[in-house]
């Protein structure tokens, strides 16, 4: 089994009654057996299931370390992509409410592909890049839409070898399909030639 982010060499990782696991020898993702991939409709209905209210404090709490970041960062002059927003794109409402001028895309359910176009200052993905089925693909994309300077947030679980794999949460919604380890981040720098990439808790911050 090839890696499906660098196509290097993987092990078998972990198994259980219906999906398999490999670990990447290289960039060090594990990942799932992408003939066990989720289809796009059971993709859409897990993600139906997600109570993504904009409105909900408690989930905008849960962004609120890419939205500090982005208000630390940037001015309202700038211009950001929510990119992954589902159905609830809350990121963009707080940033919008800071005068912020935000676009949105979701592979299903804002398919808007015109604002691929554009080149922006900032992205978001949170709790996007788990779903990546081609996530080398992906990264790649999303550098090409950012300006000299700007900068991607993502936000995700990082797996480490502390974890024990089988009792790990994460692992158990069926649309997460990669984990990424500190040093995955640090060969997408390298391989997508990123300037920079930090690692702050859940919040991974790569700058063009």
């Amino acid at each position: 089994m090839n890696c499906i982010l660098c196509k290097s060499n993987t092990s078998p990782f972990f198994n259980t009654k219906d999906r398999s696991y490999f670990k990447c020898d290289t960039c060090a993702s594990v990942f799932m057996n992408p003939s066990e991939f989720p289809s796009n409709n059971e993709e859409k209905t897990r993600y139906l299931t997600h109570n993504n209210d904009v409105n909900d404090v408690g989930y905008q709490k849960f962004v609120e370390p890419i939205v500090k970041a982005i208000l630390a960062n940037f001015d309202s002059t700038k211009i950001g992509l929510d990119f992954g927003c589902g159905t609830g794109p809350v990121i963009t409402k707080l940033l919008e409410e800071q005068s912020f001028n935000m676009a949105i895309f979701d592979p299903i359910f804002e398919n808007n592909i015109a604002v691929l176009n554009t080149k922006y200052d900032f992205i978001v993905c949170c709790e996007v890049i788990e779903h990546f089925h081609h996530p080398l693909k992906e990264f790649q994309l999303l550098k090409s839409l950012l300006k000299p300077k700007g900068k991607l947030y993502c936000m995700t679980d990082l797996f480490s070898e502390e974890i024990n794999f089988e009792k790990w949460y994460y692992k158990n919604d069926l649309t997460h399909v990669i984990f990424y380890q500190k040093n995955t981040f640090k060969w997408i720098k390298e391989s997508v030639v990123f300037s920079k990439v930090t690692v702050n808790n859940r919040l991974i911050t790569f700058e063009n």
